[in-house]
């Protein structure tokens, strides 16, 4: 969109120079705010220890975040939403392909692990510091990581009525997709493994758990 002289609106105007290193600052202190929750968790890291780490003056921090709370409620609603909006990129463009859901489980399975091989300390921080969110970010990141499991819980509803598929209702695939999720965001915390063969194993491991027979209870165990 542009203005009646042709020049483009405040909102497509490209950021000035100071602009630009105002938001590669404040994207620094968001990575090195991941790093150190990741290492040490939100109770254990001041704000002065993520200035420390992202090269910038205590004093300096407090022009970009007012807190390390606020910190916090923006990494996790962040990557909430990304993997809520990549996922329904997944469905919709494999969908939209005529792929069919078995390829369509197989493309969310691997946009997982992508984010889980990129960004392995913000799904460390998820999994270990939800419960430190702000109630307005917390109600955020949980209704996005619903929604997100929906998703997952309809493709895989899907492959179960594709011809020899495990026959699932939304009770039982809710429950291995949500298994998988715990499988999968425990891959920060194994030992090291060259990061392609990490991912083969990991998608093996998910489609295996994701689609294994149920068989019948033994009481036993």
């Amino acid at each position: 969109m542009t203005t009646q002289d042709g020049a483009p609106t405040g909102a497509e105007r490209p950021l000035t120079r100071r602009g630009q290193a105002k938001a590669a600052r404040r994207a620094g202190l968001l990575e090195a705010a991941a790093g150190q929750f990741a290492v040490r968790g939100f109770a254990a890291v001041r704000l002065e220890d993520i200035a420390a780490a992202a090269g910038i003056s205590g004093p300096g921090m407090y022009r970009h975040f007012s807190s390390k709370s606020e910190l916090l409620d923006e990494l996790l609603v962040d990557i909430s939403r990304r993997l809520y909006e990549g996922g329904e990129q997944v469905v919709d463009r494999h969908g939209g392909a005529g792929s069919g859901p078995s390829a369509t489980l197989r493309a969310l399975i691997e946009f997982h692990i992508d984010m889980l091989v990129t960004k392995p300390d913000l799904i460390s921080v998820q999994d270990r510091d939800l419960s430190s969110l702000s109630q307005e970010a917390n109600h955020e990141v949980r209704s996005l990581q619903r929604r997100y499991v929906e998703r997952w819980v309809d493709v895989l509803v899907e492959v179960g009525r594709e011809a020899g598929g495990p026959a699932l209702g939304p009770e039982q695939a809710r429950v291995r997709v949500h298994a998988v999720f715990g499988l999968l965001n425990s891959s920060p915390r194994l030992p090291d493994y060259p990061r392609p063969a990490l991912r083969r194993l990991l998608a093996s491991m998910a489609t295996a758990a994701l689609l294994a027979p149920a068989g019948p209870v033994n009481e036993h165990l």
